[in-house]
């Protein structure tokens, strides 16, 4: 890699660990209200829980979702708890009305990143389907408001998935300081693409599912791998992963296809569609990943343009600040697995 080239990427791999030392993978949040009998709704609430360094203490996102007054609730269970989602179930009693015309709102979205997929089944087989965001938390249900958006809401799902999981842009900026030539590039995103779509659609589908917290504890040691890949190249050793770094991108892309897959397991896919679900979240997640391989090229575009120059030291800092975050989420993520102490 030229040395203009290796020193942009330096310095872009620094801004994205420093931002994202202690940012965690945002997680969408699922509420499904199902008509069970005329004016009586049963309630799903799965709400994403924020890691924390106590493994016995929960954090739940400070998010809840409101109905009309009309529709008191009962019923409403112990919650269970999972390793990545809080879940809630409660009965609604809506009278003769029901939910027609009847707004549903997230409180507190939109002090969040987060997003809540809002999935509503009628007796008379309507089904209404929303991407409530932190900008429209809030949605009136009526008869032109159903008919299949949640589909293409995977889409967006796929893209913030990616965009906000600062573990898997980490690991896409490091791949790309062992690129040389173009074609290299071409092999590198094609090779992770073709992995992560394997895993994702495999433990999407249920035929093979990992535990997530493992997952993403392995995760991270991806990335700590690549930064000792790279600082033995920075000292002039020999890499394997700059030999052949198509073949380390699909190795690791199969891993990062179940991280990917944790988005889409509190969730699940609509029964009506599931392949072009899990079709555009995948593609979703692909756009965001050439969102920030786009990025990167146009830096280095300009770099080339303005010739800026970047010191030795900043160019060699993102070495050690990607193997210092990426131990650090590892030492996190496997502590987060350890049981409560008594």
């Amino acid at each position: 890699m030229q040395v203009a080239t290796w020193k942009t990427l330096a310095l872009v791999g620094v801004l994205l660990s420093s931002a994202a030392v202690a940012a965690h993978e945002v997680r969408p949040a699922y509420l499904q209200v199902t008509e069970v009998s005329p004016g009586r709704f049963d309630v799903l609430w799965k709400q994403p829980i924020l890691p924390d360094a106590d493994p016995g203490l929960v954090r739940r996102l400070p998010i809840a979702p409101r109905f009309p007054a009309h529709c008191p609730e009962s019923g409403r269970q112990l919650p269970d708890l999972t390793t990545s989602a809080l879940v809630e179930r409660w009965t609604l009693t809506c009278g003769e009305t029901g939910l027609a015309g009847a707004a549903i709102s997230i409180d507190g979205l939109p002090r969040t990143l987060t997003d809540v997929l809002l999935r509503v089944r009628l007796l008379d087989g309507t089904s209404v389907d929303h991407l409530l965001r932190s900008e429209a938390p809030r949605v009136v249900l009526s008869p032109e408001s159903g008919g299949g958006t949640a589909v293409p809401a995977y889409l967006v799902l796929g893209i913030e998935h990616l965009l906000f999981g600062f573990d898997h842009i980490l690991f896409v900026v490091g791949l790309l300081f062992f690129v040389r030539r173009p074609l290299q590039l071409v092999q590198v995103v094609t090779a992770f693409t073709a992995a992560h779509s394997i895993t994702l659609a495999l433990s999407s589908l249920g035929v093979v599912t990992l535990s997530q917290r493992p997952v993403e504890a392995v995760i991270a040691l991806s990335i700590l791998f690549l930064a000792v890949e790279l600082a033995r190249g920075a000292r002039g050793g020999q890499s394997a992963m700059a030999r052949s770094p198509w073949a380390i991108a699909f190795g690791f892309g199969l891993l990062h296809g179940f991280g990917f897959a944790g988005a889409l397991a509190e969730i699940g896919l609509p029964e009506s569609a599931r392949a072009m679900a899990l079709l555009l979240f995948n593609v979703g997640v692909e756009i965001g990943q050439l969102a920030i391989v786009g990025v990167l090229l146009g830096l280095l575009q300009i770099v080339r343009i303005w010739r800026i120059p970047v010191p030795a030291a900043v160019a060699q800092m993102p070495i050690y600040v990607m193997g210092a975050v990426s131990a650090y989420w590892f030492v996190e993520r496997v502590l987060s697995m350890a049981p409560a102490a008594p």
